[in-house]
Parts: structure tokens; sequence; C-alpha cells
């Protein structure tokens, strides 16, 4: 008795599903679902849009405004002459980045790294750990108010592009980037060769 009331149940739930056909539907349902994701997507690459590109050829015939002279502590940018404008101090290793912010006396006002920021491990040395740095310096120093900073970048890993996109990306104006990557012109000697 108890089946046959089962069975009643059943049908009365069966009846109240509308009917399609049951075996090719999955398929259908699934080219519908790829077409409106398909028709969703943009039709630019987004993460392209904000990159500048300019040829070398740009570069060289505007030479004399990329490099300092005489007058660039004076220069103003946004009204800020050159020499009072914030420092990003960038120190990359291959294993850990660190982004200090001074003021244009080189008071430190703030530090991240990676590892601050909640990288463990091997995971610090990551170029994507020193995006995510910058960016969060970054916010922080909006909010304090500084819009523009000279950039000064030291040591070799795989955050030193990636830290200087995060500062862009975070939308702070990069005014100068200069490399102070120590260079040792009195190398260690090479190893003994090794004895058979």
């Amino acid at each position: 008795m108890a089946l046959l009331k089962n069975c009643y149940a059943l049908r009365s739930v069966l009846r109240a599903i509308p009917n399609r056909p049951v075996g090719h539907s999955a398929i259908l349902l699934k080219s519908e679902d790829r077409k409106s994701m398909l028709s969703s997507l943009p039709t630019k690459d987004e993460g392209t849009v904000g990159e500048r590109l300019m040829g070398m050829d740009a570069l060289i015939s505007k030479r004399d405004r990329f490099f300092p002279d005489a007058n660039t502590p004076t220069a103003l940018f946004n009204g800020i002459p050159f020499n009072e404008i914030p420092i990003c101090n960038i120190r990359v290793s291959p294993n850990n980045t660190i982004i200090t912010i001074c003021d244009a006396k080189g008071t430190p006002q703030l530090i991240r790294s990676c590892g601050i920021e909640g990288f463990k491990n091997t995971r610090k040395g990551t170029n994507i750990a020193a995006q995510a740095t910058a960016i969060s310096i970054c916010t922080k120093a909006i909010e304090r108010g500084y819009k523009n900073v000279r950039v000064t970048i030291r040591g070799l890993g795989p955050g030193r592009m990636s830290a200087i996109k995060g500062l862009e990306m975070a939308g702070i104006n990069i005014v100068s980037i200069t490399d102070t990557t120590r260079v040792s012109w009195n190398p260690p000697r090479p190893r003994k060769q090794r004895k058979l």
C-alpha cells in the first residue's frame, strides 16, 4: 500500500514538470549557455586597454624631455617642483619585495612588503605578490594625499616591473623611474676547478 502511495506521489510530481525532449536537452542548454557567455564577453581585451605603447623612434625624437638636466629639480610636475615630490623606494630581491614611500627629504612614511601583505615562503618572491603589495601601499598613499611619486628601484628579482605596474594600476602618477641597482666592479674570483 505504501508503495502504491509513493507511485501516485511520483506521478503527480512528474506531471508538474513541463514536457521537453530528454535526450538532447542538456546539449541544447550547454550551447545556449555558451552563446550567452560569448555575447557577454567584452570585445576588447580589458587588461590591455590602459597600456601605453610608444615606439623607439618616438622616444628618440623626444629624448630631451626624458633625460634630466640642470633645470630638472625646479621643473614643475602638476604644480609641485621635482625635488619636493615624494619618493617610492622599491627593494627587490629573489625572495621578497619591499616598498617604502618617503617624503621628499627621505623620511619613511609608509612601508609594505610581500610578507606583511600575507604572502608566505616562496610566494613572497613572485611578481603577483609585488603587484599586490604596490597596489595596497598606493591606496594608503592616495588616502594620505600623495598623487605624484618618483620611483627608485634597486635589486634584481621577479617583482621589478610588476611593482611599477601595480603603482600605476593603483592610480598614482609616476614622474620618474631611477634604477639604483648596485653593480660590482670587483667580482669574486671564480671557483677552483674540480679535481678528479
